[in-house]
């Protein structure tokens, strides 16, 4: 069932009411802050109740598949439940950069996309935003919205939460960021960030499946997982795709990523002062051949 076969079953309001009483003691992301957003309250991910976006636009930088030939209707949310300190859009995710609009403009933005003619609707860091966006699509469905739905996130995400997404989004797109705890909750604030973001992945294959593409080659549903090479494997890349083969399978697409560079406060933390080299990463992607997993991207 898509969100359109939701919306006319009258499920998909059902599931923005059951989103939006979550936001009085917020639980939406694994922190559990307990904000009561909808009393105006911020929770640590930055957000009151109304979205803020930072931008709304065509982007032709994502997976090939996604951004095909007419680009990805990309909407950037501020705030981020996550402290990167190495974060490259931190003005957006941790210094409130953005503009606060109201749900019903939410709706008109993702309208003014499809009719740019992008191939789908690509929300990204959007999990505080969960419920505003279900009403935004709630609004937009009998205007004739209708594109895919792609979920850009930080991969750091409740299994509960992601369920009331189940037959609205089409493809997900989480990072796997670290495989090492300590240096999750050290670099980006993230607690528990392995065992919580394995079992949300895992969520999101069994929601989406295996990534399924048309006759152009623009994905239609599946799951995509980005995983950004650190200076000296801090990620924990080798452990993290090894996990990946052995637990969803070697048919996994694995989007290897290798535009690191100290940015925001990274530059004054020992081991991310510096960019990765040409060795880290071919190193990385020896280890997606070793681990038999063909299917995604490297980077020239």
């Amino acid at each position: 069932m898509n969100y359109i076969a939701l919306f006319h079953s009258g499920e998909l309001l059902r599931r923005v009411h059951e989103a939006y009483l979550r936001l009085s003691c917020c639980d939406l992301c694994p922190h559990v802050c307990g904000a009561n957003r909808i009393k105006g309250e911020r929770g640590i991910c930055g957000a009151e109740l109304k979205p803020k976006i930072a931008s709304a636009n065509v982007h032709h930088g994502e997976e090939p598949p996604i951004s095909g030939t007419k680009g990805s209707g990309t909407i950037f949310f501020t705030g981020c439940s996550l402290k990167c300190v190495f974060c490259q859009n931190f003005p957006i995710s941790q210094l409130g950069n953005g503009e606060e609009i109201t749900t019903l403009e939410l709706a008109l933005r993702i309208l003014k996309l499809q009719r740019l003619g992008v191939h789908n609707i690509n929300f990204v860091t959007p999990t505080h935003y969960l419920p505003q966006i279900l009403a935004a699509l709630w609004l937009a469905i009998p205007q004739g919205f209708s594109l895919p739905i792609v979920w850009n996130s930080s991969g750091y995400e409740k299994v509960d939460a992601l369920q009331l997404l189940r037959g609205v989004v089409d493809i997900y797109l989480p990072d796997m960021k670290y495989s090492d705890d300590i240096l999750g909750f050290e670099i980006s604030s993230a607690p528990g960030y392995r065992e919580i973001n394995r079992h949300a992945v895992q969520e999101m294959l069994h929601q989406v499946g295996r990534l399924d593409v048309d006759n152009k080659g623009i994905v239609v549903k599946g799951l995509i997982i980005r995983h950004l090479v650190l200076p000296g494997q801090l990620a924990g890349t080798r452990e993290t795709l090894e996990w990946i083969a052995e637990k969803l399978g070697i048919e996994s697409h694995v989007s290897l990523m290798r535009q690191y560079f100290p940015a925001h406060k990274a530059h004054t933390v020992a081991g991310l002062d510096r960019k990765i080299n040409d060795q880290e990463y071919d190193q990385a992607a020896e280890w997606l051949e070793e681990f038999g997993l063909e299917n995604g991207w490297v980077q020239e």
